[in-house]
């Protein structure tokens, strides 16, 4: 990968798309994690104003660490670059008071992890309606179109998705180009929704690197069969989870009504 150059392409894209849509700049949620910092590095580079938002939720504080020392060393670098933090945690746990109590299970967990995303969605758009700002979404390809790790309507409610075309190990790539801080290039990926150490190799069962092998493979229309071991192992992770959240990564089916009918 030409990453001088892809970095060029996406900030002058980000640029024009926000001149087009008349809208004075970008908001990006940002969690100490490698994708949020390069897609908030980004959206800072094309000199519009940036709104950095820390939202956090009985969070780490290994994360929230990482994320303070990229928004501060963003705000030095760029004069364009503002920021807020809203620590969601009490307006979390307000709403695990109003919904029916049930018993803990998986789905309970995984239901709370999603709702944790879409408290922070929701918070992130009042800021864009606030101040004419477009919520720039922090999702890579492997993620977005691979096995769909992401909330429907949580940190998949964007606006755009600038890094969405670019595999992990490219956004990593990117992050040592745009000088993201070395302890979130570093840092184990972890989408931080279950206020645990898990990381999301944790939670998927294959590494990035791993993933994105499986989505070239797919690509190259290989079949399960033409795989042993580890190779086969996550092959058939990565072909589940992708077909399983296939309803992530289309379009919203509509009825429609036959003319006949109307």
């Amino acid at each position: 990968m030409n990453t001088p150059k892809v970095a060029e392409h996406i900030i002058n894209w980000l640029k024009d798309y926000a001149v087009n849509a008349k809208v004075k700049g970008f908001v990006v949620g940002v969690s100490g994690g490698i994708d949020s910092a390069v897609t908030s590095t980004l959206c800072a580079e094309t000199g519009l104003p940036t709104l950095c938002v820390e939202l956090p939720i009985h969070q780490a504080q290994s994360q929230v660490n990482r994320a303070q020392e990229h928004i501060a060393q963003l705000k030095e670098r760029f004069s364009n670059v503002s920021d807020a933090r809203v620590n969601l945690t009490s307006t979390f746990e307000d709403f695990k008071t109003v919904v029916p109590e049930v018993d803990s299970s998986p789905k309970l967990d995984l239901s709370l992890a999603n709702t944790r995303a879409r408290l922070r969605m929701t918070t992130l758009y009042y800021f864009a309606g606030l101040h004419g700002l477009l919520v720039a979404g922090t999702g890579n390809k492997v993620e977005d179109f691979g096995v769909g790790f992401f909330t429907k309507y949580g940190d998949g409610g964007v606006d755009l998705s600038p890094i969405a075309d670019l595999v992990k190990s490219e956004v990593y790539a990117l992050g040592e180009f745009l000088k993201v801080p070395e302890s979130i290039q570093k840092a184990q990926p972890t989408d931080g929704l279950f206020g645990d150490s898990r990381t999301d190799e944790d939670q998927i069962g294959a590494s990035y690197d791993e993933l994105e092998w499986a989505m070239t493979m797919q690509d190259n229309g290989k079949s399960v069969d033409d795989f042993e071991g580890r190779e086969k192992e996550v092959y058939k992770i990565y072909t589940r989870l992708n077909t399983i959240n296939q309803h992530k990564m289309v379009a919203i089916p509509v009825c429609e009504i036959p003319k006949s009918l109307k």
